[in-house]
């Protein structure tokens, strides 16, 4: 199937802004930056833009209800059964409902003390069963950090020998076995069957409720958890005993992270490592590396196409290096986040490679059919990720004669999890990245790994027993290790990734509406949408954790209420999504953004953005006009955005280059291998020149790096800013300004954001005195808040 390539190229539309004078000068202006203050006569703003003539659109198409087939799951021969050469024959022949010989059923011959076994080193399948390579014993033994007893440790693990027994299956060594003095192996198989004997008797119904009692692959899932917990090192055991003990430390309020490409910051791993002093002055302790495993160059996805997850990208670094990194980032007290790619490989893949060749059990991993038949009734309800770069969502394989699910670009091939050797190896991959030292794992795309023919495959009850038996294997092999869904949907599907107290799934979320409704927001000069979306988030459990961010690697998808925009102005979805695109990138009357639209659908009247945070508040265009008023208020635009960012409980995380205002990277239309992907426009190299004027607060950089340092030392060391405190929105008498409060422990903030360009005035009926956090200055009274274009204020207010 071919790939259609479209590029679209944002034309530069310059209209100069308003002016707004004002007599009297307002207090506390810090360096040009507009600033929460009193101004003379408030400037009375015309009403929020408002669509032309709304258009109603005609829903998604909804195909008839396509007839429920059986799982695609085609097994035709058991996906392992190469794998066991050294087995006479399989131990467990009770036939597993689905697979005549166990998917691993070889692999469970019993490992005593699995310590650091070789085999994860590759990930083939067939290795696994030569994983268990039984050095004599635990060599790491010193730091299992003084577990209490084993609590009925070995009962439910449903193997003969109690976890103690060191060496068991080997009657020829028993110097060894009774040896007294190797006490530390023992208490690190305490520690393992502790957690397991927690969480054994709801992972085991999970697991055989979605595989159909397959007990043969059960058991070779438990039997590669102690594998991977006796090849976990022991500072990183250390940590993990750390944060057991202290289970809410990721909810610190001085956390604040950072998401980079490798290649683009510093070149390489060790590169990177080069620069951690410049990431911990810019506050950074939680640092996310995009994707970096191996992919093919020219059909990588960004890296989102993985051909080896135990091998990082040559010009990057290698696996060593990723580690040496994980140890120092764990040094200077910063946690590691990587990105695993959950629902597809890469056509380049090991086990795609076998499946094309037609090896016995691969093409099982994927979803292969003999024709279109299968394929056409799913695409009936089953929407297309990229409509215009990658139409449908299969494609024709000439060489193997058939066809495969593809959802996203024809070089990703779908995992099929209903597999449970797919679900055992891609857990043990992501272990294998545990292991490496990493702290959070991203899990990409992870509404999608389900399919099921007459669905949408999106969000389907299964993917929720695959995330909750994830959560509970991190819990037993690496506690310390947190869970990071990206789950791009609307709020009402976006919280139950979290799961419930009882049964947790992902630890952290993306807080992808807002970060949507915000830009919408500044687009229309509105908050009431903004506002009606913060009720709802504020509405939910304290205990679900989102970050917070403005700009990522992604483009905006502009996934917003749009029955509420409707009932409420009238704007309908398509000319709404139209009037936003046009005014970021710089098409509409007026705007100063600058963007660049993603998969531009025609038809549907449909695309994304893309822009980096300062081009889209207007610093790219004032720069180039050398307009400097417009200069100020775009920079006041982008500070403000951070500090609303900053103001909303969860963990804010910055996109590189933004700490210095970094700007539309154009260079990747000249570059053969990136020129149909714009989101290319926001991923261009860091600029340290840029960065060297960090110090120098009459350079644009500056205002806007010292700003934003300014803020979130603020934020790291107020007691307000706790994920613990309640938060609510009030109405500010304007509707362009946003007003939100938080208290925590007697202590309480009163926010005003101002999404105007122009001079405005907001009110509060909170009693004072409150004193401003970021320029100083105190009030009796909030019931008259003068604020600048794109300005804000944090009151705090001690009870």
């Amino acid at each position: 199937m071919t790939q259609k390539k479209k590029k679209t190229a944002a034309k530069a539309a310059h209209a100069p802004a308003k002016k707004a004078a004002s007599s009297e000068k307002p207090v506390n202006v810090s360096a040009e930056a507009a600033a929460p203050v009193k101004a003379a006569a408030p400037v009375k703003e015309p009403a929020p833009v408002k669509e032309p003539a709304p258009v109603k659109t005609a829903t998604p198409v909804k195909e008839p209800a396509p007839v429920k087939a059986a799982a695609p799951v085609k097994e035709p021969a058991p996906v392992k059964t190469a794998a066991p050469v050294k087995e006479p024959a399989p131990v467990k022949t009770a036939a597993p409902v689905k697979e005549p010989a166990p998917v691993k059923a070889a692999a469970p011959v019993k490992e005593p003390a699995p310590v650091k076994a070789a085999a994860p080193m590759k990930e083939p399948a067939p290795v696994k069963t030569a994983a268990p390579v039984k050095e004599p014993a635990p060599v790491k033994a010193a730091a299992p950090m003084k577990e209490p007893a084993p609590v009925k440790a070995a009962a439910p693990v449903k193997e003969p020998a109690p976890a103690k027994a060191a060496a068991p299956a080997k009657k020829s060594t028993p110097a060894k076995a009774a040896a007294p003095v190797k006490t530390p192996a023992p208490a690190k198989d305490d520690v393992f069957e502790r957690r397991l004997a927690r969480h054994y008797d709801e992972l085991k119904w999970l697991y055989c409720e979605l595989y159909h009692n397959d007990m043969g692959a059960f058991e070779y899932f438990i039997s590669m958890l102690r594998r991977c917990w006796a090849d976990r090192k022991e500072d990183l055991r250390a940590q993990d005993a750390l944060r057991e003990a202290d289970p809410n430390w990721y909810r610190r309020r001085d956390l604040l992270g950072m998401m980079l490409y490798v290649n683009a910051f510093a070149g390489t791993l060790r590169g990177v490592e080069e620069k951690l002093p410049y990431l911990s002055e810019c506050g950074v302790n939680y640092l996310h590396l995009m994707p970096l495993l191996e992919s093919p160059k020219g059909r990588s996805d960004g890296g989102y196409a993985v051909a080896d997850f135990r091998k990082v990208q040559p010009e990057l670094g290698t696996m060593d290096d990723l580690e040496h990194l994980a140890d120092a980032c764990r040094a200077k007290g910063m946690s590691l986040c990587l990105d695993f790619v959950m629902n597809h490989t890469s056509e380049d893949h090991e086990w795609a490679r076998k499946a094309r060749a037609g090896e016995p059990g691969y093409r099982d991993r994927y979803f292969f059919y003999d024709n279109w038949d299968i394929p056409r009734e799913f695409e009936k309800t089953v929407p297309q990720v990229f409509p215009t770069t990658a139409p449908g969502s299969f494609t024709w394989l000439e060489d193997a004669q058939q066809v495969v699910m593809t959802n996203f670009y024809p070089y990703q091939w779908d995992l099929n999890y209903a597999n449970p050797t797919v679900f055992n190896d891609m857990t043990e991959n992501l272990l294998y990245l545990t292991n490496r030292g990493i702290d959070v794992i991203r899990l990409d795309a992870v509404p999608y790994i389900w399919k099921e023919l007459g669905t949408t495959c999106r969000n389907l009850p299964q993917v929720h027993t695959l995330v909750r038996m994830m959560r509970m294997v991190a819990e037993i092999v690496c506690p310390s290790v947190l869970l990071l869904g990206e789950v791009v949907m609307e709020p009402a599907k976006v919280a139950p990734y979290f799961g419930t107290p009882e049964k947790p799934e992902c630890h952290m979320l993306y807080n992808v509406t807002t970060m949507a409704t915000t830009w919408h927001t500044l687009a229309t000069g509105n908050v009431a949408l903004l506002r009606h979306q913060m009720n709802s988030v504020c509405a939910l459990p304290r205990d679900f954790l989102f970050l917070n961010y403005l700009r990522c690697h992604d483009d905006i998808g502009w996934g917003l209420d749009y029955p509420w925009l409707y009932g409420r102005f009238g704007f309908a979805e398509v000319p709404h999504k139209k009037y936003l695109n046009d005014y970021f990138t710089g098409r509409f009357p007026g705007s100063n953004s600058r963007g660049e639209l993603y998969n531009d659908d025609p038809r549907l009247g449909d695309a994304r953005l893309c822009g980096t945070t300062a081009s889209l508040c207007g610093v790219e265009a004032a720069e180039f006009e050398r307009d400097s008023t417009k200069l100020e208020r775009a920079v006041a635009c982008d500070l403000m955005l951070h500090a609303w960012m900053l103001t909303q409980s969860g963990i804010p995380v910055l996109y590189s280059g933004d700490e210095v205002g970094q700007l539309n990277d154009y260079s990747y239309h000249q570059d053969g291998e990136k020129w149909d992907d714009s989101r290319y426009l926001h991923r261009g190299n860091f600029q340290w020149d840029l960065a060297e004027m960090r110090h120098d607060e009459t350079t644009r950089q500056g205002k806007q790096f010292q700003g934003l340092r300014h803020l979130e030392e603020i934020r790291a060391a107020e007691p307000v800013f706790d994920t613990r405190a309640d938060v609510w929105t009030f109405d500010t008498g304007n509707p362009h300004v946003l007003g939100i409060g938080r208290w925590y422990q007697g202590r309480k903030l009163i926010a005003f954001f101002n999404f105007s360009r122009e001079f405005a005035s907001a009110t509060s009926w909170e009693k004072g005195p409150y004193k401003e956090l970021v320029y100083g200055g105190e009030a009796d009274a909030l019931d008259h808040v003068e604020l600048y274009p794109y300005g804000f204020a944090w009151y705090l207010h001690l009870e």
